[in-house]
C-alpha cells in the first residue's frame, strides 16, 4: 500500500518509509526538535487506499472460497488496481459471480476490525499471510472481515464494508505463467470512472451526431473512410512523385542540383522522385514534413558525394541518418535550415566544376 501525506505544521510530507520499528518521515526542510505540531492527513489519500486495500481483501477472500484462486501478489495503482491469481483462466461467468458476491457483502455491512497478537501466538498461523518481513519487531497485526477473512496487514482499513461503497471488476488480463491479473475500483475510484466515461460519452456523441449505442459503429465507418483516404492520398503522392520528375528530366539543360520541400510527403515520395531523375549525374536534396520544425530528408546522387555530403546535411538539420549505395537519409530537427544545406550542395558543385 502507497505510504500516507500531508502536513508536519506547515511542512508538507513527501514520502513515508519504514525502517525496522520506527516510520521514517521525508520532508523539504528541517523542524525544530520539541515543537508542537499540528499533523494534517491527506484524508483523500488515506481515504482512496483504505477503500482499495479492503476490497483487495474481500475479493481475494471471496475468489478463493468460491472457486479456490489464490492471490500471488497485489499492486495498488494510482487509477486502477490488480490482483493477481494462481490460475491461468477465469471464466466471464465466474468474473460476474465474483463480482455479484464482493459486492452483496457490501450491501450486508460486515464489520472489519484490527487486532494485534503477539508474534509467537499459535493463531497467527492460522491466519491468511505471505510472510512477516525479516526486520519485523514486536506485535502482529490482523485485520479481521467479520465471517469471512482474517489476514496479516500492516495497511489502513475501512472499520465496515458499507464503507468500500461498491466495487467494479474490469476484466482479466493474462500475467505470469500459469497466472491471471484481476483489474478492479472501488468505492470513490469507481465514481470517478462513470464521471469521466460518462463525460466522454458526451463528448462522443456531440462529435459524431448520434446516440452512445451507435458510437462504435460510427468510429467503425470513420475509420473505414480515413484508411480509403489514406490509400488515396497515397496513391495521389505517387502520381505526383513521377510527374515532378518527369517535368525536371524534360528541361532541355537539366541541372546538376535538385531541391524539393512537400510537408505532406513521405520517404516513399521521396525514393520515388530519386529513383524517377536518376542520381547518377543529378545530386537530389529531399525533405518532408514541417517546414521550420521536424520532418524526414533524404539526399541522393554520385555514391562519392553523398558519403561526403549526408553526415554534414544531417548535422545542419540537427537529425540523424545513415546511407549507402548513393542515398543518405534521417530524421531532421531543425527544417527550418534546408537554406543551409542548399548553400553547402550548390558550393560543393560549383567546386567540383570550377569552370562551369
Amino acid at each position: 500500500q502507497p505510504d500516507d501525506r500531508g502536513l508536519i505544521g506547515d511542512v508538507p510530507v513527501l514520502r513515508v518509509t519504514r525502517r525496522g520499528t520506527e516510520a521514517v518521515h521525508f520532508v523539504p526542510a528541517a523542524l525544530e526538535p520539541g515543537a508542537e505540531v499540528l499533523l494534517s492527513l491527506d484524508w483523500e489519500r488515506r481515504f482512496d487506499h483504505m477503500q482499495q486495500h479492503s476490497g483487495q481483501h474481500l475479493i481475494s477472500a471471496v475468489a478463493e472460497q468460491m472457486f479456490g484462486f489464490k492471490t500471488t501478489s497485489w499492486e495498488l495503482g494510482r487509477q486502477r488496481s490488480v490482483i493477481e491469481l494462481d490460475t491461468p483462466v477465469v471464466t466471464a461467468e465466474q468474473l460476474q459471480a465474483l463480482e455479484e458476491s464482493v459486492n452483496e457483502k457490501i450491501r450486508d455491512r460486515v464489520p472489519v476490525t484490527v487486532r494485534e497478537l503477539a508474534a509467537d501466538d499459535p493463531e497467527v498461523e492460522t491466519v491468511r499471510s505471505r510472510g512477516l518481513p525479516d526486520d519485523h519487531a514486536g506485535p502482529v497485526r490482523v485485520v479481521d472481515i467479520e465471517g469471512i477473512d482474517s489476514n496479516l496487514c500492516c495497511g489502513t482499513h475501512v472499520s465496515n464494508l458499507s464503507d468500500l461503497q461498491v466495487i467494479k471488476l474490469l476484466g482479466m488480463e493474462k500475467g505470469k505463467k500459469n497466472k491471471t491479473n484481476l483489474v478492479f475500483l472501488v468505492g470513490n475510484r469507481v465514481l470517478k470512472s462513470i464521471e469521466q466515461s460518462h463525460s466522454t460519452e458526451k463528448a462522443l456523441t456531440s462529435l459524431l451526431k448520434n446516440g452512445p449505442g451507435e458510437h462504435v459503429e460510427a468510429v467503425k465507418r470513420l475509420q473505414s473512410s480515413v484508411k480509403l483516404l489514406q490509400k488515396n492520398n497515397l496513391n495521389l503522392l505517387r502520381d505526383i512523385a513521377v510527374l515532378i520528375a518527369r517535368d525536371f528530366k524534360s528541361k532541355p539543360a537539366p541541372k546538376q542540383l535538385f531541391v524539393l520541400h512537400r510537408k505532406e510527403g513521405d520517404s516513399e515520395f521521396m525514393n520515388i522522385i530519386a529513383n524517377e531523375i536518376g542520381t547518377e549525374e543529378t545530386l537530389l536534396f529531399l525533405t518532408v514534413g514541417d517546414e521550420k520544425e521536424a520532418g524526414l530528408f533524404l539526399l541522393a546522387g554520385p555514391v562519392e558525394a553523398v558519403e561526403n555530403l549526408g553526415p554534414r546535411v544531417a548535422e545542419l538539420l540537427g537529425g540523424k541518418g545513415a546511407g549507402k549505395r548513393g542515398r543518405f537519409q534521417g530524421k531532421a530537427a531543425k527544417m527550418s535550415r534546408r537554406g543551409e544545406v542548399q548553400a553547402l550542395l550548390q558550393e560543393f558543385i560549383s567546386n567540383q566544376n570550377p569552370g562551369a
